[in-house]
């Protein structure tokens, strides 16, 4: 960049404008980095890379279970709220951020270097949940090919796995069908498969002493990063491609379940338990703290995947617009796939003759032990389990290709002649050292690191890093900025609803969940197992490394600046010189002239070059520039 600056002061060089085209030879190469960094190869990629992002298996797995144990169907007006209160503005500020400056989750802070700390510590939350989830991905693709046999494994008792205490649940209920054996002392089939098979956790004597490692989850875990990396391998291009099928295929799947789901005997009683409003609950502060943070992690924001993904949008892309379509988008999915679940669990308590609440469970409990048990007592068993399974890996896929490209481009945009030409190579690099990080989740005590980092990793350290994001866009980098860039962007400014959410309603409410989930923290555990003083202690300074990257990345910033403390304060939390669009031609107003190399006096009049008269954009340009120009007048 230096040397660019150097050879623009020591050569005098013709203004673009006055040049002909074939006097212009290769300039732009130098200049414009977004040709580099690539692009959505058209609208859809974005949006249904945005859809596959937030549709996870949070939305299987952990939604259902959190809306029927805190008021059913009441629990919905408390989460929409907090989609209209926190997902949704806080959602539209990333992909502004992230479309605005072509940049990923570091170089974007050229907004304000002083909170760079911000951009690498969700590089580092985001390095931490991928070794895991991938992990998780793995478990599927074992059920996945598991699936392919005529008799599911988990389906009967006798295999050299299952002990003294198996029983097959499906033939112990009495005759009558009304009051059940006593089950407490047993366990399923699909349990026992889970646990002393698929995990091999009787190997292990806890956290400490992970045990040897499963060849077979060893594999599984090596086939997901190399899935990931072909994916990945040309970056967007690529993957946004690759979404076409993983974006859409899971609701075709979910489709099915849900038709075959409420067509079992049963399956109204586990609806209603669903759906059945308890509106008492609404009453309670832990409801409203549970919808905020389905929210909050079911959308992915401040994990940079959002930013990332705008980033490789063209400038006057209509994300408002997409905004709405993947956040109600993703609320739909959520009710639709608690239908499907619960549908399931109804049946299977039918068939069981014990009440929906002793077959509910949330996250791996439901993936692997209970879904699996309902699957055997369906006809086709197999076919069914093989489409779950398969609707898992596909909603898990899209969610571990943001984490990879936010990682990969974050890196790539801070050396971008070092690592742009090789990025294929640097993503081969990255896949292969997570995968070595993640060989400990392999081993018999692997879950208890995998539940370690799932408590932990993204806890309150991605909490406090999104309320400094917020933070420093609004306050420090300014609100009415903000919604100038937005408006040179989209053509219009936010409205007060925007204003408000972000400037008081989105931080106020991360902050309370922040010291909600301090005052209300509770020590992890798995089972019966409750883990050593150590383990959580380590799973302590993992959330408050990323907190810490914070300040210490302030001062970096400070100690690079000149002058006094508050001075050099100042300096550190302006904007840097090269802020603003990433091509020249979208450049207006203050942003005119300020990329290295710039020659175009006005890339308003690149535009008018290029394209041959002014549109709706150019006129929005016209109208940010007389702004400014009134503002800098009344200052004045």
């Amino acid at each position: 960049m230096k040397k660019l600056q150097g050879a623009h002061l020591r050569k005098p060089i013709t203004p673009d404008l006055l040049m002909t085209p074939s006097d212009q030879g290769d300039v732009d190469m130098d200049v414009d980095f977004a040709a580099d960094r690539g692009n959505w190869t058209g609208k859809l990629d974005f949006l249904l890379s945005c859809i596959g992002y937030c549709v996870g298996l949070g939305n299987v797995w952990r939604f259902p279970y959190r809306a029927y144990t805190n008021g059913g169907g009441a629990f919905l007006v408390p989460y929409f709220l907090m989609l209209a209160i926190c997902g949704i503005p806080l959602f539209f500020l990333e992909l502004s951020l992230g479309q605005f400056s072509s940049l990923g989750p570091l170089a974007v802070w050229k907004i304000s270097p002083l909170f760079k700390g911000a951009g690498a510590a969700m590089l580092l939350i985001v390095g931490l949940v991928a070794i895991y989830y991938n992990m998780i991905i793995a478990y599927v693709l074992f059920y996945l090919f598991a699936s392919l046999t005529s008799t599911l494994p988990w389906e009967h008792c006798g295999n050299w796995w299952n002990t003294g205490r198996c029983l097959e649940h499906r033939g112990a209920k009495e005759g009558n069908g009304a009051l059940p054996l006593n089950l407490t002392s047993t366990v399923s089939p699909s349990e026992e498969y889970w646990s002393r098979y698929v995990l091999h956790i009787q190997g292990s004597q806890g956290i400490g002493s992970p045990g040897e490692i499963r060849w077979n989850l060893c594999l599984c875990l090596l086939l997901a990063w190399v899935i990931v990396f072909l994916c990945i391998l040309k970056g967007v291009k690529s993957s946004g491609k690759v979404v076409y099928f993983t974006a859409t295929f899971p609701y075709l799947i979910l489709l099915m379940l849900l038709v075959r789901g409420v067509t079992l005997p049963g399956a109204w009683k586990g609806i209603q338990f669903y759906l059945t409003p308890q509106f008492h609950h609404l009453l309670s502060s832990k409801v409203w703290i549970e919808a905020a943070l389905q929210i909050f992690y079911s959308l992915g924001v401040g994990f940079g995947g959002l930013l990332t993904f705008a980033s490789y949008n063209t400038f006057h892309q209509n994300i408002y617009r997409d905004t709405f379509i993947v956040t109600l988008g993703n609320a739909i999915t959520s009710i639709l796939a608690g239908f499907a679940i619960f549908s399931v669990l109804g049946y299977m308590s039918q068939e069981l003759g014990v009440p929906v609440d002793q077959v509910a469970k949330a996250g791996p409990g439901l993936a692997f032990v209970v879904y699996p048990q309902a699957m055997t007592m369906l006809p086709l068993s197999p076919f069914w389990s093989f489409l779950f399974f398969f609707m898992l890996l596909t909603l898990g896929l899209d969610s571990q290709f943001a984490f990879l490209e936010t990682i990969v481009t974050a890196v790539t945009d801070e050396f971008p002649y070092y690592l742009r030409p090789k990025k294929a190579v640097f993503s081969g690099l990255i896949c292969v050292a997570m995968y070595l990080m993640g060989l400990i989740l392999t081993t018999d005590g692997g879950m208890y690191w995998l539940v370690l980092l799932d408590d932990y990793s993204a806890s309150f350290g991605l909490m406090v890093v999104v309320i400094t994001t917020c933070l420093a866009v609004t306050r420090v980098y300014g609100i009415q900025r903000f919604c100038r860039d937005i408006h040179m962007m989209l053509g219009f400014k936010p409205g007060l609803y925007f204003r408000a959410c972000w400037l008081f309603l989105s931080p106020a409410t991360l902050l309370a969940l922040l010291v909600y989930s301090i005052v209300k923290y509770q020590p992890s555990e798995y089972g019966s197992y409750r883990f050593p003083a150590w383990a959580e202690l380590l799973g302590i300074l993992m959330g408050l490394l990323s907190c810490l990257m914070i300040p210490a990345g302030m001062l970096v910033a400070v100690l690079r600046e000149e002058g006094s403390l508050w001075e050099r304060l100042q300096q550190a939390s302006r904007p840097a010189m090269d802020w603003g669009p990433s091509l020249e031609e979208n450049r207006t107003g203050m942003y005119v002239a300020t990329l290295a190399g710039s020659q175009s006096p006005k890339p308003l009049m690149v535009h008018m070059r290029k394209y041959g008269g002014i549109t709706s954009f150019e006129n929005t340009a016209i109208e940010v520039d007389r702004e400014i120009a009134e503002e800098e007048e009344s200052m004045m």
